[in-house]
């Protein structure tokens, strides 16, 4: 084979290619108000997000109060009526919330199920987060398509029920309160939910299913969404990730399947006072509506009963709106047929004496080379990254904001290595030789991934376009640049996007998979990429621009307004020993932190023994001794105190006597209780009459309406009782006792960890009692027996 002069055309190919590929992933345009009002209209969708992400609306604020009466209004100007649902719900990680979901239903013609149209309202909490991506996105693309439908009076026969699911960002509980307590669930064939974790690019679907998902792949093909992204790899991975949403509770405990769409890009702004209206990409707000309104028009006028089935199909998107899927049965049989047709092959060209076995085996040193060496720099790479930068690790989430030239760095850097192994070790003239290792490499990783991880099972398609390729070449010993660039586009549009899908949803400490990946496809473009000439100049213009990357990325590690630096800082008053301290998750203290942790940095001392739970389990590392100040503590009531036979009956009333948000509960490991209930409700599922807890937590309870905790169970009468609690108040920047300081423009509190909060810890304990009964109240900052108690006076425990 001739070295080729048309490098750079095949490479400006190979760029263009991968431009439509994205170009036509997801919408480029923004629906205005003009648009008719039978159809979805972007800039009404987001002038809901507006109204909605005006401030933070967790559950317990005034302002989660402010938002569901708006939509419940906003139901009503489109001509539906309204109701709420309301009640506790405690799930099996033991977290206790008064939900309040609002809903509404639009009956239909000749209903068999009905169609769930959900999305959350409530933002999350501790970060001071506005909600725009997370979910107003969510809440405003339904509000919009529900509103078109209606005007559009769109035939259809099933009713369409819509949720606006509460507290799902602290449990999906408002998810689990409709599953398990409103009749409507037993109606709801199918969910439709819109999420978000991020606040840009594509959106994902990803379906839940208990069983099968032929039907629902097949149904959704057939409602002819414009831009599906989509495969069935993604979602074999979102099980193994302890990320859930609404949806799952629908699965997991109503037996319901549906469909989730979400989007990831933006992962920094991701829960933090940053998932604002100003961060939410409209195109991204487009492409969810091309999901809700073809989808809600076809599942509408279908028997959902038909959407169940107990076979799995592979399945992925192609470029231009193409939804290509087939059964899981075939996956092993087509990466053996592969193998098989790669061995005829290869035998045809050592009888046309094209192909050489001492050439294949020669052409795994660049590949493999280039997989170990790319694999193990970008490792390395990072981690020396990592150490130079600090303050990177300050994104709890792991993608930093200049992480998409990170990996514009690393894959490019991963591309020169490639160009650099194949100069040495390969010419273009045995290119083809060489291009049987990296077919054969692929055909052993997908025969190991029809067996581990079956949702992959697609990766063999452009498997089988370079085969073909291989094949052409070994029969008609012909080479052509546009045959090998057309035989190359199934490659970059099914393996190219998870190079950056990956470090995006995983964060970049997976970048060496990207890295790895690359290489990969590189082998796969192999008749391309191996064909040009001077090499050396290629891996040197690669390398350049990746230390371009590098740079840049170097450059823009800094922190400003809208791209502000995460910070933590709580209160903490230990009722038990009368003292107090600052403190932090923080591993890299700032001016604003040092102000009240002082410049040693103390390590947290006695602060990490009763954990408080976050997405991270992150636990505090610096603490500095605090003034004492006035904060009320809450009154606990022993109500009742009871015991028969061997076991003892407790009744604890927790009342707060200031503005709380959250109670969390502790007991010694050695306390086993029975028939555990908070507020009047058990554990969700639970299977026995004992409490399932894997450490000392027993209990998270997120205060609405500053609602006392009452806990009611038994435990056995010789057990010991030993209980904490740590009371939390999310006010720590406008509490008057403390006078904290504002953050500067470029900080913002830290995501995911319960944050900007004062906090009482103190033990549950049970005084003796009084001689005379209490006749009034509890008074506060005390500790008393309820007049109805069966105890007997008792000493302190």
């Amino acid at each position: 084979m001739k070295k080729n002069p048309t490098s750079i055309l095949a490479f400006l190919c190979i760029i263009a290619i991968l431009a439509i590929i994205y170009a036509t992933m997801m919408p480029q345009w923004v629906s205005k108000n003009e648009e008719a009002l039978a159809e979805f209209s972007t800039e009404r969708a987001l002038n809901q997000v507006r109204i909605i992400s005006q401030k933070p609306h967790f559950v317990g604020s005034t302002n989660h109060e402010l938002v569901a009466n708006y939509l419940k209004l906003e139901l009503n100007r489109i001509g539906l009526e309204t109701s709420i649902q309301e009640g506790y719900t405690l799930n099996d990680k033991g977290l206790l919330v008064k939900s309040k979901n609002i809903l509404a239903r639009i009956k239909g013609s000749d209903n068999s199920k009905a169609l769930l149209l959900l999305s959350h309202y409530d933002s999350a909490p501790h970060s001071f987060s506005k909600g725009a991506s997370d979910d107003a996105s969510g809440v405003a693309t339904i509000l919009e398509g529900v509103r078109a439908f209606l005007y559009s009076n769109q035939p259809h026969k099933n009713d369409i029920i819509i949720l606006f699911s509460d507290a799902e960002e602290l449990g999906l509980n408002g998810a689990a309160l409709f599953v398990n307590k409103h009749p409507w669930s037993k109606d709801v064939g199918l969910v439709l939910n819109f999420e978000a974790r991020g606040s840009a690019g594509p959106s994902y679907m990803l379906m839940e299913t208990n069983k099968g998902n032929e039907a629902l792949v097949k149904e959704f093909a057939n409602a002819k969404t414009k831009f599906p992204v989509s495969n069935s790899l993604m979602y074999s991975i979102y099980k193994m990730l302890p990320n859930d949403t609404d949806l799952t509770v629908f699965r997991e405990q109503g037996n319901i399947q549906g469909f989730n769409f979400a989007f990831i890009d933006g992962h920094f702004n991701y829960h933090t006072q940053q998932d604002d209206i100003q961060h939410l990409n409209k195109t991204t707000l487009t492409h969810q509506g091309t999901y809700l309104m073809p989808l809600m028009k076809y599942f509408s006028n279908i028997d959902l009963n038909t959407t169940a089935s107990t076979k799995d199909n592979v399945y992925f998107n192609a470029p231009f709106g193409y939804f290509i899927s087939y059964p899981f049965e075939w996956v092993a049989p087509m990466t053996f047929i592969a193998l098989g047709l790669l061995i005829i092959f290869i035998f045809i060209g050592k009888v046309k004496r094209v192909i050489s076995f001492r050439e294949i085996f020669r052409g795994f040193v660049p590949l493999l080379g280039s997989v170990i060496i790319a694999g193990l720099v970008t490792f390395l790479g990072w981690k020396i990254i990592g150490e130079i930068y600090p303050q990177y690790s300050d994104f709890l989430n792991g993608f930093t904001y200049n992480g998409h030239a990170y990996i514009g760095a690393f894959v490019t850097l991963s591309i020169a290595i490639c160009f650099a192994f194949y100069h040495h070790f390969s010419e273009g003239k045995i290119t083809m030789n060489h291009f049987v290792a990296p077919l054969l490499l692929w055909i052993i990783i997908n025969a190991f991934l029809a067996n581990s991880l079956t949702g992959a099972g697609f990766l063999i398609i452009p498997v089988y376009f370079g085969i073909f390729l291989f094949g052409i070449f070994v029969i008609t010993q012909h080479y052509s640049l546009g045959l090998n660039l057309l035989f190359s586009i199934p490659a970059l549009a099914i393996v190219a996007p998870f190079i950056v899908m990956f470090p995006v949803g995983l964060g970049l400490k997976i970048l060496f998979g990207s890295a790895v990946l690359t290489v990969l496809l590189f082998g796969l473009l192999l008749p391309v990429f191996g064909a040009f000439s001077k090499k050396g100049a290629w891996t040197m213009l690669f390398f350049v621009i990746s230390i371009g990357f590098f740079v840049y990325a170097g450059i823009h590690s800094g922190y400003e307004q809208g791209k502000a630096k995460s910070n933590s800082l709580l209160y903490v008053y230990n009722a038990d020993n009368d003292s107090a301290v600052w403190t932090t998750y923080d591993t890299n203290l700032d001016d604003w932190t040092k102000s009240y942790l002082g410049q040693m940095n103390q390590k947290a001392v006695g602060l990490n023994g009763l954990p408080i739970a976050s997405k991270y389990n992150s636990t505090f590392s610096y603490s500095a001794i605090a003034p004492k100040v006035d904060v009320p503590k809450p009154t606990i009531t022993f109500i009742k105190d009871s015991v028969v036979g061997n076991n003892r009956y407790l009744k604890i009333k927790i009342t707060p006597n200031r503005k709380v948000n959250r109670y969390d509960i502790y007991a010694n490991r050695k306390m086993t209780f029975y028939n555990f209930k908070a507020n009047g409700v058990e554990t969700s599922g639970q299977k026995s009459n004992r409490l399932e807890r894997d450490d000392i937590k027993i209990l998270c309870y997120y205060v609405v309406g500053n609602e006392p905790l009452v806990m009611d169970f038994y435990i056995n009468k010789s057990s010991v009782f030993d209980m904490d609690l740590i009371e939390s108040s999310f006010d720590l920047m406008t509490n008057p006792l403390l006078n904290i300081k504002p953050r500067s423009e470029w900080m913002m509190p830290t995501p995911f960890v319960l944050n900007d909060a004062v906090l009482i810890q103190q033990k549950i304990k049970r005084y003796t009692a009084p001689l005379k009964p209490i006749e009034t109240a509890p008074v506060k900052d005390s500790v008393v027996i309820a007049k109805d108690s069966l105890a007997p006076i008792a000493k302190p425990e």
